[in-house]
C-alpha cells in the first residue's frame, strides 16, 4: 500500500506562503523554509504594532495639546482638570485636531478649563 502525501495541498500552502514573501530580500522571498520564518515575524509585528499603534497616536495628540497649551499659557495637566472640572467630554484626538485647526475654538475651550479651575479652587476654598 503506497502512503500519500496529498502533494496538492501541500503545494498550495508553500505556494500561499511564497506569495505572501513576495518582495522580501533574497532568499526570504524564493525559499520556502526561510519565506515561512520572514512571513510568521512579520505577521507577529503586525500584530504587535497594530495594538502599538494606538499609543502612538494618543501620545502625538497629547504632545499636540501641550504645545498648544503652552502657547495659551497653561499646562497640559492643569487644562485637562479644567476640562474635565468643566464637564466637557471631548476626547484627545478631537482636542488635537481643534488645537492645529481651529486656534479659536481651542482659545475658548482654554478659557473655560481656566474658569472651571477657578471654580474649583473658589469651593476648595469655601469647604475648609
Amino acid at each position: 500500500m503506497a502512503r500519500v502525501k496529498n502533494s496538492p495541498a501541500s503545494r498550495k500552502r508553500r505556494k500561499n506562503m511564497l506569495k505572501h514573501a513576495k518582495g522580501y530580500f533574497g532568499n526570504k522571498s524564493k525559499l520556502y523554509r526561510y519565506a515561512k520564518e520572514a512571513v510568521h515575524h512579520a505577521w507577529q509585528y503586525a500584530y504587535r504594532d497594530r495594538r502599538k499603534k494606538k499609543a502612538e497616536f494618543r501620545a502625538l495628540w497629547i504632545v499636540r495639546i501641550s504645545a498648544a497649551c503652552r502657547e495659551a499659557g497653561i499646562s497640559y495637566n492643569r487644562f485637562i482638570e479644567g476640562l474635565n472640572a468643566a464637564g466637557v467630554a471631548l476626547d484627545r484626538k478631537v482636542l488635537s485636531d481643534l488645537a492645529i485647526r481651529d486656534e479659536a475654538a481651542f482659545t475658548a475651550l482654554v478659557k473655560q478649563a481656566q474658569d472651571a479651575l477657578k471654580k474649583k479652587a473658589e469651593a476648595k476654598k469655601a469647604a475648609a
